[in-house]
């Protein structure tokens, strides 16, 4: 028997087919016509694999979480250094597909990434003495952090035209030079925030061992 002229569809193609054009135009760009197109197949035919597009953008967004390393939970005390590490990779994933970041305000749901992300993350703060109510809180304040974090750049915001800030804002003169630095303010944003959330969750563990 002849081999097939292209590779079969499966599950796997089509969700790495939807993420290359999510990274390429936007969450808003995927469609069973426009992906059938990128495929080379019948529309219908996707369905057999994917019921409805929300389950596909699902399936998308937790193929992106599937790239963060949670090798470091190993349960051991040094929850610190596991958190940090984390945190690195998990903004390195998203980073790579910025714009699949807004689709992960919808929660955790029933992706089996995300779930194994959130286990690992509270499995292993437990197992270093976070009582399991403030793992949970340390758990969803990192989350918020991370994805925050990941949204857009703050200093590729701000317009590269100095008269922009001539006048009305005295404190900006500066401001227009941010853009050209972009990936190093938001990485030494991102480090000095990480840093300053460890710091605080240092204290709070201790105080919490005090009572």
């Amino acid at each position: 028997m002849a081999r097939p002229s292209r590779p079969l569809l499966s599950r796997e193609r089509i969700v790495a087919a939807a993420l290359a054009l999510v990274d390429a135009e936007g969450l808003d760009a995927v469609s069973t016509r426009r992906l059938a197109a990128e495929l080379g197949v019948a529309g219908p035919s996707l369905y057999n694999h994917l019921a409805t597009k929300d389950e596909l953008l699902d399936a998308v967004v937790d193929a992106v979480l599937g790239e963060v390393d949670l090798s470091m939970f190993t349960g051991g005390p040094d929850w610190r250094g596991a958190l940090e590490s984390w945190a690195r990779s998990y903004r390195a994933a998203l980073a790579a597909h910025p714009r699949v970041v807004p689709a992960l305000s919808q929660g955790m749901g029933r992706r089996p990434n995300a779930l194994r992300l959130a286990d690992a993350v509270f499995g292993g703060l437990v197992a270093a003495g976070w009582p399991r109510r403030e793992a949970t809180r340390v758990g969803a304040l990192m989350r918020y952090f991370i994805t925050g974090s990941s949204l857009g750049s703050f200093a590729g915001g701000f317009p590269d035209d100095a008269a922009v800030y001539q006048g009305d804002y005295p404190n900006l003169g500066e401001a227009h030079l941010l853009a050209a630095r972009q990936r190093e303010i938001d990485e030494s944003a991102f480090e000095a925030g990480l840093t300053a959330l460890l710091d605080g969750l240092e204290l709070r563990l201790a105080s919490l061992r005090i009572r």
